[in-house]
């Protein structure tokens, strides 16, 4: 007998889709079974009609614990990513202080425990002092990121030669290597010229070379140590003709946000702060340039760079605009926005699949337990109903941040129901039980 049936739904592949009900035992799912074949089970859940996908994990989204967090702290953005269908977040390391010792890896860690909605992740950063990455490749980090424009000395790994021996010392631990493309050089420059500070200045500071220029130097750099990676986020048409061009020299892979696709560097005239962050957007044909990779599938996971900053701070006044805090949020949104891109017939619900939890899974070492509805797995379980649209809407964010860029938008879809490990977790927008998230670490 087992303990859970999900009865009646459509499941979810990157492969396509097909009706099964899904069997569940403790924790993990147990079997695949055709619709209506006689099993005994202590809970039948009907999900006649909605589609079944595997929770989705969020490669990219910054949590503010510790030292930021009235910004958001593991129970707020962990309570966002429930009502949104994400129930693995891979939290990033550039909070206060950044997570570049064991030690600052072993706080995160503990301070977690009991104060997750769902499971997460932890990413480090390399640091220029390289000895460190042997304690903290002992604790299983999902990825070690390595920075090389836009931060503090001692992580910044500028040239193609520190980034290559930063990625040999992480191969010889086995962390994959999370890379954000940036020139800093370029940023260098800017800062040494005069200008007013606008928003055309902002843009200026992070063109597209700089972008590019980032990506080449990672494969490279990739290729030349045999280390495996993966990009941080790509917006630009000239980074994506790099990538599309070189991405066979390395084990790469490469990510976008939702927010990419449907905003360009106009939008900045009338949503201003509410919009900013790194890299800045584009015009319009970076944007359908980006649209054309994803629905191609070049683009190989999609991320939110949840990074939320309190009301009041973004409603200040500042002397530049790139003085602005950089960030929104968006761990309560990643499922509608993709659901709006299959409105809109650019990808299908596979595609969601192979970007927001098959590929995140197995990139970083959660393969084995995450990313996919099958036998053995974790039953992380999303069900929404597409007979059921829905509407985006900022009073029901629940991130400190208290809105979202799509507010009013239309989707063809409600999440009735989120699973994390055979438990409901939230269904119809509420939360419906205690934390009980867990630390999941890496796997290679």
């Amino acid at each position: 007998m087992f303990e859970t049936i999900l009865a009646g739904g459509i499941v979810v592949t990157a492969e396509g889709e097909s009706r099964a009900d899904v069997a569940i035992d403790g924790a993990h799912i147990a079997a695949l079974l055709s619709p209506g074949e006689a099993a005994a089970a202590r809970h039948v859940i009907d999900v006649n009609g909605c589609h079944l996908l595997p929770g989705l994990i969020d490669a990219h989204a910054h949590l503010r614990e510790p030292g930021l967090t009235e910004k958001e702290d593991f129970l707020s953005g962990t309570h966002a990513a429930a009502l949104g269908g994400v129930t693995t977040v891979l939290d990033m390391p550039t909070d206060k202080p950044w997570t570049a010792t064991a030690a600052d890896l072993r706080w995160k860690m503990q301070a977690a425990v009991g104060r997750l909605y769902v499971d997460v992740g932890f990413q480090v950063v390399a640091s220029k002092d390289l000895s460190l990455l042997v304690e903290l490749a002992a604790l299983a980090p999902v990825s070690c990121e390595i920075f090389t424009a836009d931060v503090p000395d001692r992580f910044r790994f500028e040239g193609v030669d520190e980034v290559a021996n930063a990625l040999r010392s992480l191969g010889r631990y086995r962390m994959i290597a999370g890379l954000s493309p940036g020139d800093e050089s370029i940023l260098r420059s800017h800062k040494a010229q005069p200008h007013l500070g606008d928003i055309a200045a902002f843009l200026a500071s992070r063109p597209p070379l700089a972008e590019a220029n980032g990506i080449a130097r990672a494969i490279l750099a990739a290729s030349a140590t045999r280390a495996a990676g993966h990009i941080r986020q790509i917006n630009s048409a000239f980074g994506l003709e790099t990538w599309r061009r070189m991405r066979d020299m390395a084990d790469l892979s490469v990510e976008t946000t939702p927010q990419n696709l449907f905003f360009d560097a106009q939008a900045y005239e009338t949503r201003g702060a509410a919009l900013k962050a790194s890299p800045p957007f584009r015009n319009k044909e970076d944007v359908a340039a980006l649209r054309a990779a994803v629905g191609s599938g070049l683009i190989d996971i999609m991320v939110t760079d949840h990074a939320p900053h309190t009301p009041a701070e973004k409603a200040a006044s500042y002397g530049t605009f790139a003085d602005i805090p950089g960030g929104m949020p968006g761990l309560q949104t990643l499922l509608q926005a993709m659901i709006r891109l299959v409105d809109e017939k650019l990808i299908t619900l596979s595609d969601v699949v192979r970007m927001c939890s098959v590929s995140p899974a197995r990139r970083f070492g959660l393969g084995r337990r995450k990313g996919v509805i099958a036998p053995g797995h974790d039953a992380d379980i999303v069900v929404i109903d597409r007979r059921q649209p829905d509407v985006i809407r900022s009073e029901l964010q629940v991130s400190r941040a208290g809105y979202t860029p799509f507010d009013g938008w239309k989707i063809g879809a409600s999440l009735r129901r989120v699973f994390l490990r055979g438990v409901e977790i939230a269904r119809d927008g509420r939360l419906t039980g205690e934390p009980r998230g867990v630390v999941v670490t890496g796997a290679f």
